[in-house]
């Protein structure tokens, strides 16, 4: 699957790492939902450390569809909240 990361750029991330990715994802829904500000900032920065392990960055002239956006590390909670709705960052 094509991850973008914004402002970052585009990253191949192998389909056996879906499951490790959602529970993060998962994990990021619940903190959203209870306003764990904290939490959220955690596991949004794991979640991004995730995808640049497991994956293999495209090169910058790359133009893939990506399978899944994720914002910034930077992105606040209710930036990250309005971009989503209640749907979490991957699809189930």
């Amino acid at each position: 699957m094509i991850v973008r990361i914004m402002g970052e750029g585009q990253v191949k991330v192998a389909d056996s790492h879906f499951i490790e990715l959602n529970k993060l994802d998962d994990e990021l829904l619940d903190e959203m939902e209870g306003g764990d500000q904290e939490g959220f900032r955690r596991t949004l920065g794991a979640l991004l450390e995730a995808v640049r392990r497991l994956g293999e960055p495209l090169p910058d002239d790359a133009l893939e569809p990506s399978e899944l956006i994720l914002p910034p590390e930077s992105a606040s909670l209710e930036e990250v909240r309005e971009m989503l709705g209640d749907d979490g960052l991957i699809p189930g």
